[in-house]
């Protein structure tokens, strides 16, 4: 059946100050695909979702990220949030779990802030991307093509802006993440 998961292993790199429902919503549809989705973080336990800037529901950690190897997953999901990207971009195991999936030329999704994630891990360079408003001319000086979409793919990456994007980024992160590896990944970790 097109557009079906099963089996597949999706990493979802957060940590906290992710905006809620641009981790629990992708999840769902993922699960519902089919996929098995581990949340990947820094830290151990929970971590802290937040509705913009006030604290909402609290997500379980299932690995580690110093424990986490790419190469047992076939995508990855960045989810955005005020404090979430903004920690993960200084955190040298995050940004070096995120060249692997793109080393390995598989699919990586991201939205709202997440893409700061690829910009600091030099992922961007000549690729096709959208982000939060506030991001996008950060996205234009790391070297991106950016748009102002709901959803923009470029093989294997999928980005979107913001919560209101979420139907169309879920949409396409599961037909990517189904059609599995793209050479373009590749180009950028190159």
């Amino acid at each position: 059946m097109a557009n079906r998961l099963d089996g597949r292993r999706i990493a979802v790199l957060a940590t906290d100050g992710f905006e809620q429902v641009e981790l629990t919503e992708p999840v769902k549809a993922l699960k519902e695909a089919g996929a098995v989705v581990t949340v990947v973080s820094p830290k151990s336990g929970e971590i802290q979702g937040f509705v913009h800037d006030k604290p909402g529901q609290k997500v379980k950690v299932d690995q580690e990220l110093a424990s986490a190897d790419a190469g047992s997953f076939d995508g990855l999901l960045i989810p955005g949030g005020l404090f979430n990207p903004d920690a993960l971009r200084v955190d040298d195991r995050a940004l070096s779990f995120t060249r692997s999936f793109f080393e390995a030329g598989k699919p990586v999704a991201s939205i709202c802030h997440g893409p700061q994630v690829l910009i600091s891990a030099g992922l961007v360079k000549g690729r096709k991307m959208t982000g939060f408003k506030s991001i996008q001319q950060d996205l234009k000086n790391a070297g991106a093509i950016v748009s102002d979409e709901e959803v923009v793919t470029d093989q294997g990456l999928v980005t979107s802006r913001n919560p209101n994007d979420i139907p169309a980024f879920n949409a396409k992160i599961i037909e990517e993440f189904a059609e599995g590896r793209h050479d373009g990944q590749r180009r950028s970790a190159a």
